[in-house]
């Protein structure tokens, strides 16, 4: 029996945009309607742009996300977001999605490697607090020069894992250059020896990857979601 297909819009016409339109047909996608500026325009994402989509991914600007979002709410289109430095309007979005019954999963990296070197990190992390011995940590946050957000919001986020786990804040150090696709690398340092656990991505097609195995996922739920989710591993 042929799997069923999932009708997709993608939100965004960047390089992320595009890594997801090039690989949504091995995911079982069929794209359906790719958004960019020119398309959405001054009014705004409407139910008729959306072109019958099943599931919507947005990877956008900052600006931009809250608005998409609720665009997709009022269409009756589960979203899934990879847009970061929107955290200040998000809970408020994400209260919003409750109370209607609608569907968000969002992610500051959709990277399946990146969630379990949180899980790595919060763990060492525990060693460490347990041992009590007189290693300091940091993290350092390396993206291509384009990267609106500093630090990312994957740094962000694991740095509050960390940090929850030693009971106080982590340094975070962000270097823009280049075309490095995102590095996080956390550092345990002591006075005469360090301990290093380096996550790379070489290729944000690891992203798309990602954002397409999450919006098969959630079409058809309803709620609030994170990556954790899809990989049974939220609490």
């Amino acid at each position: 029996m042929t799997a069923r297909r999932t009708r997709l819009a993608i939100i965004g016409d960047g390089k992320m945009g595009c890594a997801v339109a090039a690989l949504a047909a091995e995911h079982g996608c069929d794209v359906v309607a790719l958004l960019g500026e020119a398309q959405v325009g001054a009014s705004g994402l409407t139910r008729e742009l959306l072109a019958g989509a099943e599931v919507a991914i947005e990877f956008t600007v900052p600006s931009a996300a809250a608005a998409n979002v609720r665009a997709c709410l009022a269409a009756g289109v589960p979203v899934v977001s990879g847009t970061t430095g929107w955290d200040a309007e998000r809970a408020t979005v994400e209260d919003e999605v409750r109370r209607s019954g609608g569907a968000l999963l969002w992610a500051p990296n959709f990277s399946i490697g990146v969630h379990l070197f949180s899980r790595i990190a919060a763990e060492t992390a525990r060693i460490m607090a347990q041992a009590n011995a007189g290693f300091d940590a940091h993290l350092v946050d390396t993206h291509h020069s384009a990267k609106l957000d500093a630090p990312s919001g994957t740094a962000r986020w694991l740095a509050a894992a960390v940090g929850r786990v030693l009971g106080r804040e982590l340094p975070v150090t962000s270097i823009r250059t280049g075309s490095v696709p995102g590095t996080h690398e956390l550092v345990f340092d002591a006075p005469f020896e360090q301990i290093t656990l380096t996550h790379t991505a070489r290729d944000r097609k690891v992203f798309a990857s990602g954002a397409l195995t999450a919006a098969r996922w959630v079409a058809g739920r309803r709620g609030v979601f994170t990556l954790d989710h899809v990989l049974g591993a939220a609490e």
